[in-house]
């Protein structure tokens, strides 16, 4: 192989290159699976969107014999074909300016043509030979590190309940960061996505124990589509403002720990809207408690079944999930 040369490739380039017969996207390496429309649908919405779109990868070859360029998709085939697809109105997609998923034909002018000029960046792999692709193909599908469940589960699903909690995991970004429950690590490997998705889940069917298989069911189930976004975009609102209205007395506390905070959104979703005294007021005296406990004073019953509750075992396990959903039911009667 001679080089790489990247460049800037608009999409109706591309269609331009596959409708004149100069792309090939199904060399004989590639793989044959078929995108679903879920993932189909993701990948229109990223450019609706203006987010950044994988590097697609071609290798670039002269036909003497004939004088042309041959074109050949060495990474990138569902991206292109997906292009293709959209644009002879084979699916639709979610746009930021349609209240529901559109095709290609429903967007006006000014959408097709944001589209079609998208800006996506191409690897030309120039005289490559068929070594040199068989590695370069196997190089850029190798896994660099062991994924966790949830990055399964996003690297698995492009659907709706996807969308809806990754959405709502990285819109309260600032709050994950002012209150510390999450790490740079921790997000890093999408735990509180996870985090936000196991939170849905609940607020849609009630307190469940934490089942790594359940919720990837649950990402399967609802991937065509998932009832009541608005709804749930309320509820959740309504308890993260509660949060933010405690500003420093809920900063430093238990709660900032992900599954006693988990607890206590639950409850606040079933509350309504409390007094932010009331509320302030739970956070304080469970937090002493514990912290008494802690700190080796002698603990009373009381004191003790706080601790129990917001300490033992598998915190995410469905015994005391019930534990400490009773104990923050007492504190905001």
């Amino acid at each position: 192989m001679d080089r790489v040369d990247y460049e800037s490739v608009v999409i109706q380039d591309l269609l331009n290159f596959y409708s004149r017969q100069e792309l090939n996207i199904t060399p004989w390496y590639q793989r044959r699976a078929v995108w679903n429309q879920p993932q189909k649908a993701y990948l229109i919405n990223t450019v609706h969107e203006k987010k950044p779109v994988p590097s697609i990868y071609i290798r670039h070859t002269i036909d003497l014999d004939h004088e042309r360029s041959i074109k050949e998709v060495v990474d990138g085939q569902q991206r292109v074909r997906c292009f293709i697809e959209y644009k002879e109105d084979k699916f639709p997609a979610p746009h930021p300016n349609h209240k529901k998923h559109v095709k290609y034909s429903d967007l006006s002018k000014e959408e097709k043509t944001r589209f079609l000029l998208t800006a996506l960046s191409v690897g030309y792999l120039v005289n490559a030979t068929d070594g040199d692709v068989i590695e370069i193909f196997a190089r850029i599908n190798s896994v660099a590190k062991t994924l966790n469940p949830q990055e399964k589960r996003n690297a698995q699903f492009s659907g709706e309940f996807k969308r809806f909690t990754l959405k709502e995991a990285v819109d309260r970004l600032p709050f994950w960061r002012r209150f510390g429950i999450f790490t740079d690590n921790d997000i890093s490997r999408m735990a509180e996505v996870q985090f936000a998705s196991d939170l849905v889940m609940n607020l849609r069917e009630g307190l469940q124990d934490f089942s790594a298989p359940r919720l990837t069911t649950y990402y399967r189930t609802y991937d065509e589509e998932f009832p009541d976004q608005d709804l749930l975009k309320k509820r959740l609102e309504r308890i993260y403002s509660q949060l933010l209205e405690q500003g420093d007395h809920l900063k430093g506390t238990i709660f900032c720990r992900p599954q006693i905070l988990f607890s206590l959104m639950l409850i606040l979703d079933k509350k309504g809207s409390l007094p932010k005294q009331k509320v302030e007021q739970c956070i304080t005296d469970l937090d002493s408690k514990f912290e008494a406990v802690r700190s080796g004073d002698t603990p009373s019953a009381l004191t003790t079944d706080v601790y129990e509750a917001f300490s033992s075992g598998n915190m995410h396990r469905i015994k005391y999930r019930k534990k400490r959903d009773a104990v923050i039911k007492r504190y905001l009667a």
